[in-house]
């Protein structure tokens, strides 16, 4: 536990660096692919990103030549830009030339010389705007590296290493496929491995524009994207580049039928089976099969007029404006390179009152180096000082790779009392460039008069682990056991890169059993959260069990480190076994009238309590720290004409906590009252 603790203060969210390497693939449609290894090369010349004619011929007296094509918004291309950049120092003075080459009907020279100038590239980068050196070299994605010899003849192809996958990204390189072919190049060795399957997006060359068909974009294909995609895929959003307007989505047309033949888009891993959630993203099959008609088809554009409009975005928000905008009160420089531990920042918002959100969104201010942020509240009694588990328990708004803002309807909210803080936890991961950060989140607030239920967050966790080195799957639980009658609008899974399935069931006290969530193929790159269309209900003393299974495998590309023993950690190639519920007390109603505090001449007041049971009950006892929690102490007089049982007692100034208890043995909270105190979710009076 006392490790739990000390991760648990640096925050509990480690998240993936490259959620949205989800559009990489492997082999798949694009330019003919079938060019053998010991081809020779043909001369060629093709304008580089600074306008200059560059000819193979021009660097006859290089003996290694490598020509990797890159695609300025596919992900994998960037990850991959500084690091031949890298190479280009690396092997300049070896007489190796590495040529950069686009093929792209999509990327301009202008967007080229961009994507070079941010990742430091200085080796040429050529437009091949007929795609006819792709075609000659059988490239079908970015990127995607070929070395030549002295005689330009074909040595090497492939991948540049494997630290990049689909949907993964290792620590480091395992294996260093493109640097192992040059060495050997170099040294008059052999190439041990001179083909391997290139990771990324397909190439998109240009194509012969196709007006019409039976299945167009502007009556067909625009509703389904405006549906699934352009809620991320629209420019200053998440997805790497935008769906927004035909060109765009004919470019990545076959790019995009990949990633939803194979379920990687749109991003759902919940088990249709079992719950039925309200922010389930999944495409219906008729969708999937006209798009794949319209992409079979050559893309045919149609008439653009009859197109749907987008939907109305607030710029910045997917929720809409929020009612409030807190930022960091200073920005953060995050260093090139290195490990940044997380990082807090304390925004006073000036809160007089309790206040009530219905909706937050927390968003990165560089998404390049932000990996993810909580804004949790921090109440005055705390005098400023927080503790790990505020991250978790008290969480306002939250980013992460796949996790949608949260806005719920404005009869339920979460309370956050007069005089708190707002905390920001933001864990940084540096890109090979000095970087700057002004993160920020936006909120929705309810109207206090209007709030039935409180949200707050249950937890099942486990830190008590060891995965011994290999497992491909071993078992971790979990449980939470519910100390009142609890409605549960969301459920959040999270493990790191050995997370393999997750699976929620609810024990039931009458002896049924229901599984509420079953990810079978978990996904750290998405950290979806599952809201119900319909809150399940658990009644008091509920179980629900949390079973996550992990693989340790050599067979696990994410794997950080197959040799491990793997224990409780905030880091990514440690672990973690949690789920977290947004949860509410079924019976409570706000808008009942609390108990009626009275002051009286002697510094003390009278207050009168008042309860109408949901159940049949024959007595109804009030307990609390007045009279030790005694069941069954001080009976409460009643039941009146409208059901209620009423209790006065005079109390001295402070804080008092207290709960109901029906014929002495089922105890019930408040229904009225917001918050709970202590270790027990107690109702509480406070007498001034």
């Amino acid at each position: 536990m006392r490790r739990m603790r000390s991760s648990l203060r640096r925050g509990l969210l480690s998240l993936a660096v490259g959620a949205s390497i989800v559009f990489a693939g492997t082999s798949g449609r694009g330019a003919d692919a079938t060019v053998a290894l010991e081809q020779r090369i043909a001369d060629f010349t093709l304008h580089d990103h600074l306008g200059a004619k560059r000819s193979l011929a021009d660097w006859h007296d290089k003996p290694v030549v490598v020509v990797v094509f890159l695609g300025t918004e596919c992900p994998l291309a960037k990850l991959y830009g500084a690091r031949l950049a890298e190479f280009d120092v690396a092997y300049r003075d070896q007489g190796v030339q590495i040529v950069g080459v686009n093929a792209n009907q999509q990327d301009s020279l202008q967007e080229i010389a961009v994507y070079a100038n941010k990742h430091g590239i200085k080796f040429p980068v050529l437009k091949d705007p007929g795609g006819k050196i792709a075609a000659q070299f059988g490239a079908t994605r970015t990127p995607e590296a070929f070395v030549l010899d002295a005689d330009r003849v074909v040595r090497y192809r492939g991948r540049i290493d494997d630290q990049y996958g689909v949907g993964s990204a290792r620590l480091k390189a395992t294996a260093e496929h493109l640097r192992s072919a040059i060495d050997a190049l170099l040294s008059g060795a052999p190439i041990d491995l001179p083909r391997t399957e290139a990771v990324g997006c397909l190439i998109s060359p240009p194509r012969e524009a196709v007006a019409t068909g039976a299945v167009t974009y502007a009556e067909h294909v625009a509703p389904i994207l405006n549906e699934h995609c352009v809620k991320c895929h629209r420019p200053g959003e998440i997805a790497p580049f935008a769906l927004t307007e035909y060109d765009d989505a004919a470019a990545w047309a076959e790019t995009a039928l990949e990633t939803i033949d194979q379920s990687r888009m749109p991003p759902w891993h919940a088990n249709p089976a079992y719950g039925k959630f309200r922010n389930d993203a999944r495409m219906a099959d008729e969708q999937k099969e006209l798009f794949r008609q319209w992409v079979e088809a050559g893309t045919p554009r149609g008439d653009l007029a009859k197109a749907p409009p987008l939907p109305e975005f607030t710029e910045g928000w997917q929720m809409g404006q929020p009612d409030a905008i807190y930022k960091m009160p200073e920005p953060f420089e995050v260093p090139a390179q290195g490990t940044v531990e997380y990082k807090y920042f304390v925004v006073d918002p000036g809160f007089a009152e309790d206040v009530w959100i219905r909706g937050a969104e927390a968003r990165p201010g560089n998404r390049e180096v932000v990996h993810h942020i909580i804004m949790f509240s921090l109440p005055p009694e705390r005098k400023g000082k927080w503790r790990g588990e505020d991250a978790l328990f008290r969480a306002v708004a939250a980013f992460a790779p796949g996790m949608p803002p949260i806005v719920g309807p404005p009869t339920q909210a979460v309370r956050v009392p007069a005089g708190s803080k707002f905390v920001f936890q933001v864990h940084y991961t540096p890109n090979g460039s000095p970087q700057t950060d002004v993160s920020e989140a936006g909120v929705f607030f309810a109207d206090p008069k209007e709030v039935v239920r409180e949200v707050t967050t249950a937890a099942a966790i486990n830190p008590k682990f060891l995965i011994p080195p290999g497992d491909p799957d071993y078992v971790v639980k979990a449980k939470y056991e519910a100390p009142r009658d609890l409605l549960v609008y969301c459920l959040t899974p999270h493990m790191h890169y050995r997370g393999k399935s997750f699976r929620v069931t609810a024990r039931y006290p009458d002896g049924r059993n229901e599984i509420l969530l079953d990810v079978p193929r978990y996904d750290f790159n998405w950290q979806n959260v599952y809201m119900f269309e319909t809150p399940p209900r658990l009644p008091q003393g509920t179980v629900v069990d949390m079973e996550g299974h992990f693989d340790n495998s050599a067979e696990n590309p994410l794997n950080p480190d197959p040799t491990a023993v793997v224990y409780w950690g905030d880091q990514t190639w440690e672990e973690m076994m949690l789920g977290t519920m947004n949860v509410a007390a079924a019976d409570q109603d706000l808008r009942l009238s609390p108990p009626k505090v009275e002051p009286q001449a002697d510094g003390k007041s009278r207050v009168t309590f008042r309860y109408r049971p949901t159940e049949p009950a024959k007595k109804v006892y009030l307990a609390g720290f007045f009279n030790d929690w005694q069941p069954a102490g001080q009976a409460m007089e009643g039941p009146d004409a409208d059901g209620y049982y009423s209790l006065a007692l005079t109390l001295p100034p402070g804080r008092h906590e207290y709960k109901f208890v029906l014929d002495g043995t089922h105890w019930k909270n408040d229904p009225s009252c917001a918050g709970r105190s202590g270790d027990y979710g107690n109702s509480f009076v406070v007498v001034k």
